[in-house]
């Protein structure tokens, strides 16, 4: 039985400061527009913008 296509998709968040990146999901309906997340960056040991890559 093939599976249902949702609304939750898999997003790469990329630091705008190195290269770390985190993986995360989110919903397609409720947030059209790519995400911009205040998050941990263990390579600079600080927070920083995380950008949502193509």
């Amino acid at each position: 039985m093939a599976k249902k296509e949702g609304a939750r998709v898999n997003v790469q968040l990329r630091s705008t400061e190195s290269s770390f990146s985190y993986y995360v999901s989110k919903n397609k309906r409720n947030n059209a527009e790519r995400l911009e997340l205040r998050k941990y960056d263990p390579t600079l040991r600080k927070h920083v913008i995380f950008k949502e890559k193509k």
